[in-house]
């Protein structure tokens, strides 16, 4: 076996922390940012939040000097007067969460009573205003706390009592009497139709609230018998079974639709999320212009006392080692997050640049756009595009949108270009809001239709679209 050596060429990637970390906080959310920023400030001393007014440490004269603000246009003029190169230290990015103040007098009243009560406590409060027996009480409570969100009873009595007795046949024919009694009183307390055990008994249970009237002994019979029947929209049937005419059945559809077939919902934990815009765009000069949202931007700079110990201790062993581990640190992150905000604004201008027209006409007027295209405007790579455009959002005057909204697939038009699907849909629905009741359109001729226009697009992409749009098919859209 014979041995030597070999030289071999390869090429490959190193990724520094200082990469890694820019790739990290370009991928990340407004407020994931803003939870990895207070992680950093916990773990680094070197780091701090720049409070206006207070005195920065200044690095490149070794004094304290007072921090300049530096508003989005200014940071990329000076950016580019640096060629990319910023080592400022003292970089302003003013910030706030984007928490809701729960004091506001604009919080939903509806929202504050359910987030204050559940359904359960709800219901319990009114069972102690009862005289009910203790045991009867006790059931009551028992089939509470086996209400769903909703407020219906999904398991059947049977089923429940077999978490209460064993297998003696006369005690649990017995519970199963007293657990129905404690379902009707259950199914008497507020809301209307809580404890319903289908859709069409939790309905029925509103409807028999209601003062008695002709439209309420219809709007019962129709919930009663034909309830799958309205849901298909057959009123021809409904009329001859019922003997009623296109009136009495209108009103009464009217009033079933008033009901609610989720009772239980309205005191359900409520689960708010909010959107913090990254950039926001206006018209300026008949131009749209995009700016950094600076209620989205941390406000960071270096702490000046232990960089000013660290300046007079240079040398100074290990200590002196670690601070400047963590000062390199610091500087990293200002200036990542000071990069992913420049890309930021970057993108978007060349978003906006390319959906003018949907910014002054709409969602009609969107054009075809792809990753492709903004990667080489801005000379990124489409993989850092993806990045940017992921959970950043922009705000407008026509409201609030993830930047990935500006990007979609596209279908051919009859003169040899292409049309945004997004365009398509908003057409698609404005022609179902124009629709005649009576008439609606099929598919089918929501395709003629936009054939007229220019559009080629096959019925199949059309009931695509508009199962997209939640609009229900031709059947389920005709009125009386």
């Amino acid at each position: 076996m014979r041995q030597g050596l070999q030289l071999r060429l390869s090429q490959h990637l190193a990724l520094t922390p200082q990469l890694q970390q820019s790739i990290r906080l370009l991928q990340l959310s407004t407020l994931e940012l803003n939870a990895e920023i207070d992680q950093a400030l916990q773990e680094n001393p070197l780091l701090e939040r720049d409070e206006p007014g207070e005195v920065a440490f200044n690095p490149a004269s070794d004094a304290l000097a007072t921090p300049q603000t530096v508003t989005p246009t200014e940071s990329d003029e000076r950016q580019e007067a640096r060629g990319g190169d910023d080592e400022g230290w003292g970089m302003d990015f003013s910030g706030s969460h984007g928490q809701r103040d729960p004091n506001d007098d604009d919080m939903d009243s509806g929202e504050s009573q359910a987030a204050s009560i559940s359904l359960r406590e709800h219901l319990g409060a009114q069972v102690a205003m009862t005289q009910l027996p203790e045991r009867e009480r006790a059931l009551v409570g028992f089939l509470i706390e086996a209400l769903n969100d909703d407020g219906y009873l999904t398991q059947p009595l049977e089923e429940l009592i077999d978490l209460l007795v064993a297998d003696d046949d006369e005690l649990r024919e017995a519970l199963l009497e007293e657990l129905g009694i404690a379902l009707r009183h259950v199914q008497n307390l507020d809301p209307p139709g809580i404890g319903a055990r289908s859709a069409q008994e939790c309905l029925s249970l509103q409807l028999n609230c209601l003062p008695a009237s002709a439209t309420r002994k219809l709007a019962l019979a129709i919930v009663n018998n034909h309830l799958d029947h309205l849901a298909g929209r057959d009123f021809a049937r409904i009329k001859k079974s019922l003997g009623c005419d296109d009136e009495e059945l209108r009103l009464a559809q009217t009033l079933i639709r008033s009901l609610n077939p989720r009772p239980g919902a309205q005191y359900a934990p409520i689960d708010t999320r909010y959107v913090v815009p990254d950039v926001a765009v206006k018209k300026l000069h008949g131009q749209w212009v995009v700016s950094l949202n600076r209620e989205a931007m941390p406000r960071l700079r270096i702490n000046r006392l232990y960089a000013d110990i660290l300046q007079r201790n240079r040398g100074g062993g290990s200590s002196s080692a670690g601070l400047s581990s963590q000062l390199q640190e610091a500087k990293w992150l200002i200036k990542n997050v000071q990069q992913r905000f420049d890309t930021i604004l970057r993108v978007s201008q060349a978003i906006v640049d390319r959906q003018r027209a949907f910014f002054d006409h709409g969602e009609v007027a969107m054009r075809p756009l792809t990753l492709r295209e903004i990667a080489e405007t801005v000379k990124l790579h489409e993989s850092t595009i993806s990045r940017v455009t992921t959970q950043k959002y922009l705000a407008s005057p026509r409201g609030i949108y993830e930047l990935k909204y500006f990007f979609g697939s596209h279908v051919a038009t009859d003169t040899g270009g292409a049309a945004s699907s997004t365009a398509i849909r908003a057409l698609i629905k404005q022609l179902v809001g124009a629709e005649d009741g009576k008439k609606p359109l099929s598919d089918a001729r929501l395709a003629e239709i936009l054939g007229e226009q220019g559009i080629v697009v096959a019925r199949r992409t059309v009931a695509k679209y508009r199962e997209l749009l939640g609009i229900p098919p031709v059947t389920l859209r005709k009125v009386l």
